[in-house]
C-alpha cells in the first residue's frame, strides 16, 4: 500500500524471519561465529538464547544459509512434540525411510549408522531445536542421548538449542544436569541499542530498495527505541504501521507524532511509563 509512495520495492518491516534482513549487530556476529565454530569443530551441544523478538530464529536461518554443502541441518521448531513425534520428524528431515512401526532401538540403530556414514565421508549433521525453552524434560533427555552418537574423539551429531532466557533455567533443573554438563558453547542475542536501532531501520529500508533511508526523523527513532526497548520484532511492527499512517496522511517523513499515534493504537506504552502513571495515580489519591 505504501511501497510506491515511499519508493520501496518490497515490505521493509515484515515480521517473518527473512535472512535477507539480518542486521549484523555485535551480538549477532558473535552468535554466528560461535555456531560456525561449534559446527566446524564438532563441539556437540550449543545453546543460543535471547528475549522474545530479538531475532533468534532469523539468526538460525541465516546460519543455515551459510552452512556449506557438507552440513545437513535438521531444523525442528515445534516444542510440543512427544518423543515419538520428535524422532519421526527428525528421521523425515534427514531422509531416513523407516516405517512408523519401527521400534525405538531399531530407529536409533539406523540413525547411528546414518550419522556414522556421513561422518566417515567428512560430512556433518546438525540438529537445530528452536523454542527449546518449551521442551519437556523428557524430550531434552532424549536429545542428550542423541549426543552419545560419537567416535572415540568426535561427535557424530551437533545440537543447537535455541530459546528464550528461561532456557538457562530449564537446563539448571537437577534432572537435566547431565545435559547441562554437555553444553560446550553458549551465546545470546541482545536487544539493539538506540544507535543500532537507527542503523537497523536504515538497513531494512535499504534492503527493501529505498532511495532515501532517512524516512524516520531522529525524534521518531528515539521514541521507537524507548517503546521497543530494542526488540527488533517490536521495532518492525512500529515502523510498518508508521509507514502506513504516514502514507495515509501524506507525510514524506515519519515524525514523532506519527509514532505516538501508532504506539497508542497498538497499546505499546512502555512498561516503565505505565509504572510511572500508576505511581502518580496512587500518590494523588
Amino acid at each position: 500500500m505504501y511501497l510506491e509512495f515511499y519508493g520501496l520495492k518490497e515490505m521493509p518491516f515484515t515480521l517473518t524471519p527473512d535472512p535477507k534482513f539480518v542486521f549484523e549487530t555485535e551480538s549477532h556476529l558473535e552468535a554466528m561465529a560461535a555456531i560456525k565454530y561449534g559446527v566446524e569443530h564438532n563441539k556437540g551441544l550449543m545453546v543460543l538464547t535471547g528475549e522474545v523478538g530479538t531475532g533468534k530464529t532469523t539468526t538460525l536461518r541465516s546460519a543455515i544459509q551459510h552452512f556449506g554443502a557438507e552440513v545437513l541441518p535438521v531444523y525442528i521448531f515445534n516444542p510440543f512434540l512427544t518423543a515419538s513425534e520428535f524422532y519421526q520428524q527428525m528421521i523425515g528431515e534427514i531422509g531416513l525411510r523407516l516405517t512408523r512401526s519401527v521400534n525405538k532401538p531399531e530407529l536409533l540403530s539406523e540413525m547411528g549408522r546414518f550419522l556414522a556414514a556421513r561422518h566417515s565421508q567428512g560430512l556433518r549433521t546438525v540438529l537445530i531445536v528452536d523454542e527449546a525453552h518449551g521442551l519437556p524434560s523428557t524430550l531434552l533427555e532424549e536429545i542428550r542421548l542423541l549426543l552419545n552418537f560419537e567416535t572415540n574423539n568426535e561427535k557424530l551429531l551437533q545440537v543447537i538449542l535455541s530459546g528464550q532466557p528461561e532456557l538457562q533455567e530449564v537446563l539448571n533443573r537437577p534432572q537435566l544436569r547431565q545435559l547441562k554438563q554437555r553444553v560446550s558453547l553458549r551465546c545470546s542475542i541482545k536487544p539493539l541499542s538506540l544507535f543500532e536501532i537507527n542503523k537497523y531501520i536504515q538497513f531494512r529500508l535499504k534492503q527493501a530498495g529505498a532511495a532515501n533511508v532517512n524516512l524516520f526523523e531522529h525524534s521518531a527513532v528515539g521514541l521507537i527505541g524507548h517503546v521497543s526497548q530494542g526488540i527488533p520484532r517490536v521495532i518492525n511492527n512500529l515502523c510498518d504501521n508508521a509507514l502506513l499512517y504516514g502514507y495515509a496522511s501524506g507525510a514524506q517523513v515519519i515524525t514523532r507524532d506519527i509514532i505516538e499515534d501508532v504506539v497508542g493504537s497498538l497499546d505499546l506504552t512502555p512498561a516503565n511509563s505505565r509504572d510511572e502513571s500508576e505511581r502518580d495515580e496512587a500518590s494523588s489519591r
